[in-house]
């Protein structure tokens, strides 16, 4: 691939048949080579985060979806004169699963601030896992687990980067605060 080629490949977004955003990923990756398409399509991203649960009292970390429905993608759609380059446009079009690019027939590519927000965003979630669960300020819960089991108290405060509350519960008529962990409560 030239360098004028890899300068003129942009990000896009392309919208997917919900739940088929890996499929098409894997299509798109071997269809571009078996047609000797890869200095056209460079690259497809799937944004996803990591987040943990509780499951039957173990704790278990899966992805999820950013955007479910779909996904990033570079490739030099555009020829140097602006025009759409067919091949290319046509090979991401004609992939199974995929709907359409976001923004139509003349498709706005990504600014490279918006891409670098969300692969940092992607990065960021690999380091660390995120609870599933997110809870708010002031809501009701009960505790499913512990010294303070069912005990039911309200949030005073969220902890998301260590998956912590503060639940503010009545022992003894006094309102006492607790600190559970997220897979420890349900919303009451």
């Amino acid at each position: 691939m030239s360098d004028t080629q890899h300068d003129r490949a942009q990000w896009f977004v392309v919208q997917t048949m919900s739940g088929q955003e890996f499929k098409v990923k894997q299509s798109i990756e071997r269809r571009r080579e078996s047609e000797g398409l890869a200095d056209l399509v460079l690259e497809v991203v799937i944004p996803t985060e990591k987040v943990s649960e509780r499951r039957q009292g173990r704790r278990v970390t899966t992805e999820r979806k950013l955007y479910p429905g779909y996904i990033l993608m570079k490739a030099c759609l555009f020829e140097e004169d602006g025009k759409t380059n067919h091949k290319a446009w046509y090979f991401i079009r004609d992939t199974q699963g995929i709907i359409g690019f976001i923004g139509g027939e003349k498709p706005v590519p990504l600014s490279p601030q918006e891409v670098d927000e969300m692969l940092q965003q992607c990065q960021a979630s690999e380091e660390a896992s995120k609870p599933k669960v997110q809870f708010q300020i002031g809501e009701t819960v009960t505790i499913r687990d512990g010294a303070f089991e069912n005990f039911e108290g309200v949030i005073e405060n969220v902890d998301s980067d260590r998956g912590k509350l503060r639940v503010s519960v009545s022992i003894f008529g006094r309102s006492t605060p607790v600190e559970v962990e997220y897979w420890q409560v349900e919303r009451a």
